[in-house]
């Protein structure tokens, strides 16, 4: 991968990133690659990113990266959230990760403050150092991967928690995707002068780590299912596992199930898979990017980073999305599907339903063109246009000093 040089002097020197991860893999492993994106070809470059995320520790960073774990919140099926503490009070836990944020971002003393699509944080967790290394002359960013939300959802509950308010804090907003597949702020009530901020950069390139794969995964062309983190990813799975059952299939499939899968439904659906001769499956992998530069077709929900790695590695995909709590993962698959980038069974169709409708799609996936057959300028520059937007930043922020 090639990538755009910083400006003279490589600024910023520090860049401080804030990922909430209160649910799934998507926030951490989007920062993980922003960052190694920045510190590439600029040793004196220094990131930290902080991280929700229980399960950091799984994951490699690149010298020049270090990654401090805030204390784990998790999001319940209601929607409400609660301590990964048992006998922690979710306003105690907040308390101490907005202490830790705070005491992070004045030790570290950062040029770039870079937010991961939350602008105000969990629970406002964010705000006390953004206005601290606000008035510091602390270049502020906002980050924002291609879709949030239904507009329709969206609108309310940044209202809900004051993120509008929040906007004129951020000196640019950037937004990981292309205009033209989605606009995630249409329709929301922005204050004056925010658009003016908003860049574009396309999406973020993966490459696939140098480590040899898993013994377990299938020898010939296989099919990847993967449900990302894998904590609302059962319908998935079981509607895969079930086609296999019932019809029959040539390509063997490997499920990965992902850390947040539950354990209950992981060993019956573990059961099944070890019964079939076409069927492999792990548990988790953190370099799932060697598996899916093997596959002959990818099965997904269609998260921000599951999609990303389809483009990056030109698999053919088909998509199965989510559609609760939020309906990001249906309105992104669909804006893809329009372009010829993927395939899709929505919710609610008849071959997302039946035994037969899933395993036609799943026959079909090895044969269908991969995304660069439908070719779109800009669609993978995302982390060259970061650097180049965080150069420019960083020199923004010596010049006012």
């Amino acid at each position: 991968m090639s990538f755009v040089a910083p400006v003279p002097g490589g600024f910023p020197q520090r860049v401080l990133i804030y990922s909430h991860d209160t649910f799934g893999l998507g926030h951490l492993r989007r920062a993980r690659a922003i960052a190694h994106a920045l510190v590439a070809g600029a040793p004196e470059r220094r990131v930290v990113i902080l991280s929700g995320s229980p399960v950091s520790h799984a994951f490699r960073f690149a010298p020049g990266v270090t990654c401090r774990r805030l204390p784990g919140v998790t999001k319940l099926a209601s929607g409400e959230y609660q301590s990964l503490g048992p006998r922690h009070r979710l306003d105690e836990v907040v308390a101490t990760r907005a202490a830790l944020i705070r005491h992070v971002a004045e030790r570290f003393a950062p040029d770039l403050f870079l937010v991961d699509k939350e602008p105000a944080g969990f629970h406002g967790e964010v705000l006390p150092a953004l206005h601290r290394l606000k008035a510091r002359g602390c270049r502020l960013v906002l980050g924002l991967r291609d879709v949030l939300d239904d507009p329709a959802l969206l609108a309310p509950e940044w209202e809900r928690k004051g993120a509008l308010a929040v906007l004129p804090l951020y000196d640019a907003l950037w937004v990981y995707g292309l205009e033209e597949i989605y606009a995630p702020l249409d329709g929301l009530a922005l204050p004056a002068g925010i658009a003016g901020r908003l860049t574009y950069t396309g999406y973020l390139r993966r490459e696939a780590p140098d480590a040899p794969d898993p013994d377990d995964a299938p020898a010939a062309p296989f099919l990847l299912v993967t449900p990302g983190g894998g904590g609302d990813g059962v319908e998935l799975v079981e509607a895969v596992v079930r086609a296999y059952e019932t019809e029959r299939l040539e390509h063997p499939a490997l499920v990965v199930f992902g850390p947040f899968f539950p354990a209950a439904e992981q060993a019956a659906l573990d059961a099944r898979i070890a019964a079939h001769p076409l069927l492999a499956s792990l548990g988790f992998d953190a370099r799932l990017e060697r598996l899916m530069r093997r596959a002959a077709g990818v099965v997904a929900m269609g998260g921000y980073n599951t999609f990303c790695e389809i483009l990056s590695f030109d698999r053919p995909a088909l998509i199965l999305p989510r559609v609760r709590p939020r309906r990001e993962q249906l309105i992104r698959a669909r804006a893809a599907a329009r372009l010829g980038l993927v395939d899709v069974l929505e919710p609610g169709e008849t071959g997302a339903t039946e035994i037969t409708g899933m395993a036609a799609a799943l026959a079909a996936l090895p044969h269908r063109p991969p995304p660069s057959s439908r070719p779109i300028p800009g669609l993978l520059d995302g982390l060259p246009a970061i650097r180049r937007l965080a150069a420019a930043a960083g020199a923004a922020c010596v010049a006012a000093e």
